[in-house]
């Protein structure tokens, strides 16, 4: 029998022309994104299928667009009959995650979307701040060297993507000792992530009270399926604890290879990335190559995978 995990990606994985596709195909898709148009107030419509690729790439633009096509991915699945044994998200893609398990609604989740996209954009405005993958060291050489780096400028951990690739956040000038170090340490590669903040860091800080504050006034129901929280990668089914994680995830790494091992010790046999790109499925391989990902984020991934499991 196949339990079903899906996985929702977070920024980088956005493209211009993404979700065009099931637009095109599905009133569905276009009920969506005029809804959508209506309460981030832009045109994420356009933006998202035409750009431009640096506006696209904004923080405030990137997550919602993210979230609205997961969305639309995930509800097609839904009419199809495939429906999630238990969900996750990377980082953003945790409020989709939310969305799929019936914690938030539509609008609920990209109220929130909208707003932490926004104040995560001012923050990395206010705060020049960096973001740098880690390839090729593990976790505690990546640590050891955050440590002494942040002596004389703020690095940290940020996401635990996989057993080789750690990612930092902080100032720019700490980001960039600590690549150094790294790569005198012997990493494969450190790599500057494309992004306008130091997100999951400290410097997040500043803007936190108010997305608390805003956060407090939204209800939060029962999940329908268990909820992995980036916090801990630990499941949940509690409303309250599911909105405590959310509020400190802005400034706490992702723990995501722990999320998808206990999702494999949980009992998910068929992983779905739902939503752009294949970020997710190549990070699964890494944590663990027995792990058989499908990414689902065009109409043709979409068909494929419903004929197969026909």
């Amino acid at each position: 029998m196949k339990y079903f995990a899906f996985l929702f990606p977070g920024q980088g994985s956005q493209f211009v022309g993404m979700a065009q596709d099931f637009y095109d195909e599905f009133a569905l898709a276009k009920e969506r994104y005029q809804q959508a148009n209506d309460i981030v107030g832009f045109d994420l419509t356009q933006l998202s299928f035409q750009g431009p690729e640096e506006v696209l790439s904004q923080t405030a633009k990137t997550q919602p667009a993210l979230f609205v096509h997961s969305y639309v991915v995930c509800e097609l699945l839904r009419k199809r009959g495939i429906a999630p044994s238990m969900v996750a998200g990377h980082s953003l893609g945790e409020y989709s995650s939310l969305a799929a398990a019936e914690v938030l609604n539509f609008d609920q989740t990209l109220k929130l979307v909208k707003l932490r996209g926004q104040l995560m954009q001012n923050a990395g405005e206010k705060v020049k701040g960096a973001m740098a993958a880690i390839i090729g060291l593990d976790y505690l050489a990546v640590h050891n060297i955050c440590q002494r780096a942040s002596r004389r400028a703020l690095v940290d951990l940020a996401n635990f993507n996989s057993p080789d690739q750690i990612v930092i956040s902080g100032t720019v000038n700490g980001v960039e000792l600590a690549m150094s170090m790294a790569q005198n340490a012997g990493a494969k590669r450190a790599v500057r992530l494309n992004v306008s903040g130091a997100f999951h860091s400290p410097l997040m800080r500043p803007v936190i009270d108010e997305f608390l504050e805003e956060l407090a006034k939204v209800e939060f129901s029962r999940p329908s399926v268990p909820v992995f929280s980036n916090v801990t990668g630990q499941p949940t089914m509690n409303p309250a604890e599911i909105k405590m994680f959310l509020g400190k995830q802005l400034l706490s790494p992702v723990l995501w290879t722990e999320t998808i091992k206990h999702m494999v010790q949980g009992g998910g046999n068929a992983f779905l990335e739902v939503g752009p790109g294949t970020v997710l499925t190549g990070l699964s391989r890494k944590i663990d190559r027995q792990i058989d990902t499908t990414p689902v984020g065009t109409v043709d991934q979409l068909i494929k995978l419903a004929g197969r499991l026909a």
